[in-house]
């Protein structure tokens, strides 16, 4: 007998799934930006693509990391405006206070090491295998400031799945 073919997910339920968990990220920026900031031990490792539509930064900065940059949201961020499509915040890097937004659709990664708490996304779609003109860029690995107020390379390959 032959097997009927698999239905196709015409509804993109993975779509959705993933729509919704940047609805966590979205939220939990969003208790960080009130004026208590972040409660207890909590930080964020927020992995984004900066070639990705939309990302904005310093041409600078976003060169330095031409496919994913990750920011940590700690001690040292400023002015951190979680919006309904794309957050923006400054953060220190290389002693320079610097402007990154990033569309939660171009984020890859959250994580909250003070919890184990980690998210993973798809990338984005590429669009015409062109990158979107950045009106600024930014960069990947893992960069926040610190309590030196330098910013710091973390790598990510201990929370990457094996």
């Amino acid at each position: 007998m032959a097997q009927d073919p698999p239905a196709q997910d015409l509804m993109h339920y993975e779509a959705m799934a993933q729509d919704a968990l940047r609805g966590v990220v979205k939220a939990a920026l969003k208790r960080a930006a009130e004026p208590q900031g972040l409660p207890g031990a909590h930080h964020f490792y927020v992995t984004f693509k900066t070639e990705a539509p939309g990302v904005s930064g310093p041409i600078d900065l976003l060169g330095k990391y031409p496919d994913e940059m990750t920011i940590v949201l700690q001690h040292q961020y400023w002015d951190l405006a979680p919006g309904e499509t794309f957050f923006s915040i400054t953060l220190q890097f290389g002693g320079q206070p610097k402007r990154l937004s990033v569309p939660y659709a171009a984020v890859t990664r959250f994580y909250d090491p003070s919890v184990q708490f980690l998210l993973q996304f798809e990338p984005p779609a590429a669009t015409d295998g062109k990158a979107a003109e950045p009106q600024t860029k930014a960069a990947p690995q893992a960069e926040a400031a610190a309590d030196d107020g330098e910013a710091k390379i973390v790598s990510l390959d201990q929370f990457r799945k094996k």
